[in-house]
């Protein structure tokens, strides 16, 4: 089915959810649906590919399967589960299985896409890959023997796991599917960090025996902590080593040169699948760039009123390089930025009530970004539980973001966001997954919201949300200019120079991460337009009764879902009357 029509058609049939009402057929056609999706989530979760909600999280005594066999096995699988959703008349659907439709769909269409186009044979990138992504399973605490027992075993299948990503590295490097060479410098430091370790107690995997649960007795400690120790210095430090020998010596060197996605084998298509599975929507590169150009003019016109507030005389260009080089702008250790991160959240914490009518049980911690991966790092990143912020390179963090930041990655945004959609019940698994048109729209209103909230104290400050709007704006337009306009990385990079507040280290980073990770940055900015659109539309048809609580509520119970489904349910929260979804429960 085209792309457009089909969304056109979820659309529809999401739009007359109030008007079909329960019959036999749309109880057989649910059915039938459930059927599909909860045999698949019982295979995903046996690919590895997927926790069980049902039970409590397990550590895994083994690694997934990534070997080209398997891989060409789960696009298959897929490809049938899209021919039987397709089989399915999603209008004889219930309302609620309808909106499950929607997002399942898109999320199934997503992971074929990844497969038919081999996204396997490239598992790494400017701001990832498999050998940093399984440093977190030594970050997580340990509560029994058993666990320490899987993580073990964990441990010495590494070898196995490593060999599989590295035969599809040299598959994908031999059909030039690669992140440009660009990117990758200093991407090996990690593998080093490892593999050329003195010790096994010196490496990241020995980190869960240096403090043990007092629960497990002295002598299975011992024992646990030589059997760890053995697993890193037999299996874990030479498969490092051994793909630290072959991206220093074979794909570093000869990863391809040119940026654009659409050079890749297919590359148009590529992208084009790219921004689907981002953005939610059916656009063209084309028409996000330009987008990304009118948004940032009319941002443009509100960084200069803010700069006319501060009482600066001059021009941008020179009120930037002032924020990049003024010794105020910066805090003057690590401890000192996380404490104004944690002063920033306070501040929300006192504002929630009046903007939210659910508040999530979750609390999360502000830690810093683990010294390993920080100076390849993001400024901060947020989610259940924690926000991690970048203490690396601190006159590149500027204080006059803060508030934009904390407020994006901890409360209202990530951090408050994911558990209040994990909080939901009666939710099948797979909504749980997060789809990054909702989820960072959601985080990057979260920070225009704090000027109604308050949090932005000085004209600074303001500008700095403002920045950081912009920055998002910009990714519109340098990663279409990139993909699809034959942008270099320095003119990208001079773009984000003359339209933000970014500092160069951060623009550099972000610019890496844009080339090496095709359509992922365009989820921000369109999410947020989307989310301001659906506001707009029910504070004008709904006048006097606009709860802004209610909304937000409405917006969030929904969990990550594809942006027709969320103007859809606000159409629903409009004929409704503008009532929380909660309201019953009050």
């Amino acid at each position: 089915m085209n792309r457009r029509i089909q969304g056109a058609t979820l659309a529809l049939c999401l739009s007359l959810g109030a008007m079909v009402p329960a019959s036999a057929a749309s109880s057989a056609a649910d059915t039938r649906f459930q059927s599909i999706y909860q045999q698949e989530w019982q295979w995903r979760i046996a690919q590895h590919l997927a926790d069980d909600d049902a039970q409590p999280k397990k550590r895994r005594a083994e690694l997934p399967r990534v070997d080209a066999a398997t891989q060409e096995a789960r696009r298959r699988y897929w490809e049938d589960v899209l021919k039987r959703l397709d089989g399915i008349d999603a209008a004889a659907l219930s309302k609620p299985e309808r909106i499950n439709y929607a997002v399942y769909r898109a999320q199934v269409q997503a992971l074929h896409e990844a497969q038919r186009f081999r996204e396997y044979e490239q598992p790494v990138n400017a701001d990832s890959s498999f050998w940093t992504d399984i440093t977190y399973a030594a970050r997580r605490p340990f509560k029994s023997a058993e666990e320490y027992r899987d993580y073990i075993a964990m441990l010495r299948d590494m070898p196995r796991y490593f060999r599989e990503q590295l035969v599809n590295m040299r598959a994908g490097l031999a059909r030039g599917f690669t992140p440009p060479r660009v990117t990758l410098a200093g991407r090996d430091a990690p593998l080093a960090a490892v593999a050329e370790a003195k010790t096994p107690q010196d490496t990241i995997f020995y980190t869960p025996f240096k403090e043990m649960p007092a629960a497990i007795p002295a002598a299975e400690q011992a024992r646990l902590r030589e059997q760890g120790a053995a697993a890193i210095r037999d299996s874990v430090q030479p498969a490092h080593a051994e793909v630290l020998a072959y991206v220093r010596s074979e794909y570093f060197p000869k990863a391809r040169v040119a940026l654009a996605a659409g050079s890749l084998p297919d590359g148009r298509a590529y992208y084009q699948s790219k921004i689907v599975e981002y953005t939610t929507t059916s656009m063209s590169a084309d028409e996000i760039h330009a987008i990304g150009l009118s948004e940032m003019a009319k941002i443009r016109t509100e960084m200069l009123q803010a700069m006319g507030q501060a009482g600066f005389k001059g021009e941008l260009p020179a009120f930037l390089a002032f924020l990049r080089s003024d010794p105020q702008f910066y805090a003057k250790s690590p401890d000192e930025l996380l404490m104004r991160a944690a002063w920033i959240a306070k501040k929300f914490d006192g504002k929630a009530d009046q903007y939210f009518g659910y508040l999530p049980r979750r609390r999360f911690a502000i830690v810093p970004v683990p010294p390993d991966q920080a100076p390849y790092y993001t400024s901060a990143r947020g989610g259940p539980g924690v926000y991690l912020v970048n203490t690396y390179d601190l006159p590149s963090r500027a204080l006059y973001s803060l508030p934009a930041l904390t407020l994006h990655e901890s409360a209202p945004g990530h951090a408050f966001q994911m558990p209040v959609a994990l909080e939901q019940t009666g939710v099948p698994s797979f909504r749980r997954e997060y789809i990054s048109a909702y989820g960072e729209g959601w985080a990057l209103y979260s920070e225009r919201l704090g000027t109604e909230m308050g949090i932005y104290e000085t004209p600074y400050e303001l500008f700095g949300m403002l920045s950081y709007q912009a920055w998002r704006a910009a990714r519109l337009v340098v990663d279409t200019g990139i993909h699809a306009k034959g942008w270099t990385r320095e003119q990208a990079q001079a773009y984000m120079r003359d339209n933000t507040a970014l500092s160069s280290h951060e623009i550099e980073t972000e610019v890496d991460r844009y080339i090496s990770w095709p359509g992922q940055a365009l989820s921000y900015y369109l999410g947020e337009m989307a989310i301001v659109n659906a506001r707009r539309k029910a504070e004008a048809a709904l006048g006097s009764k606009f709860d802004i609580r209610a909304f937000h509520d409405t917006v969030l119970q929904l969990g990550s879902v594809p942006l027709p489904v969320l103007a859809a349910r606000i159409d629903d929260f409009i004929a409704e009357g503008g009532k929380s979804p909660y309201a019953k429960n009050r």
